[in-house]
């Protein structure tokens, strides 16, 4: 299987007086997990001189999104979508100070214009180039690269269709849920099946990674999804870095967002 081509890739150009972004992706918020939720809404009330100019996030920030119908209160009364609510708050609040660029994760990929607004997030396309600092940053959730994933490719490339999602998001908000938690059971159940040990799941395509960059003009890949943080040369003078997922209630916790300036990268992990 090779990846999907991309006849031109999206630019998000910094402006010039920007110092500094983070990046971050898979959070995985959920209603269960109050600590990773208290750890990212600490991250996010951290005084001005703290912040960077721009939070990126790279796509599963949430662990599941089945509609931007959850942020209302007329449909949506349950405590879980009080804690969407809570997360589309949060994410207002700061925005107010700094711009923060949303791009679509397997988790979330149904995350629509109502609900960027209400979070006060801007989209970005999968794969999107940053230009910043007079360098070239390709951007990307990760999934669409895993191309050994067979099975989940195929799913990928279903759920994506404008035509499927219109036929789901037509369907009741419990229905839709009750389809989002037998998705939910069976992807734990794989992960199960090998012991919950990420370096056993897919990663992305070294050959599909290098040719994205070459066709994007960039030297650096930044990427989430495979849980799997770490630094890989390519080659060639090309690389790719992962980011790091959230889990507070690990152990040993795991929180870390990834700062661009001009120094360079920098992983920033973030105490409980």
């Amino acid at each position: 299987m090779t990846a999907q081509p991309v006849d031109r890739f999206a630019e998000c150009i910094a402006p010039a007086n920007w110092q500094a972004v983070d990046v971050i992706s898979d959070l995985h918020l959920q209603a269960g997990e109050p600590e990773t939720f208290e750890a990212w809404a600490a991250y996010l009330r951290r005084p001005a001189h703290e912040r960077a100019d721009a939070l990126f996030i790279l796509g599963d920030l949430f662990e599941v999104w089945v509609g931007d119908d959850v942020l209302s209160t007329h449909t949506s009364p349950s405590a879980d979508h009080a804690f969407w609510r809570a997360c589309a708050e949060a994410l207002q609040a700061y925005s107010a100070h700094a711009p923060v660029y949303f791009m679509r994760g397997n988790r979330d990929f149904l995350l629509g214009p109502a609900g960027l607004d209400a979070c006060g997030m801007q989209g970005l396309s999968d794969p999107t180039v940053l230009v910043f600092l007079d360098q070239r940053w390709l951007l990307s959730h990760g999934d669409a690269l895993c191309l050994a994933d067979t099975d989940y490719m195929r799913f990928r490339a279903e759920v994506r269709e404008p035509a499927w999602q219109h036929r789901f998001l037509a369907q009741p908000l419990a229905q839709r849920e009750a389809i989002a938690r037998e998705l939910r059971a069976q992807s734990e159940a794989r992960k199960r099946s090998t012991g919950n040990d990420p370096s056993l799941w897919a990663d992305v395509d070294t050959q599909a990674a290098k040719a994205w960059l070459r066709h994007a003009e960039a030297h650096t890949l930044i990427h989430g999804h495979t849980h799997r943080p770490a630094t890989h040369d390519l080659g060639d003078g090309l690389q790719r870095v992962v980011l790091s997922d959230w889990e507070l209630s690990a152990q040993p916790a795991r929180a870390e967002v990834l700062r661009l300036d001009a120094k360079g990268l920098h992983r920033r992990p973030l105490r409980p």
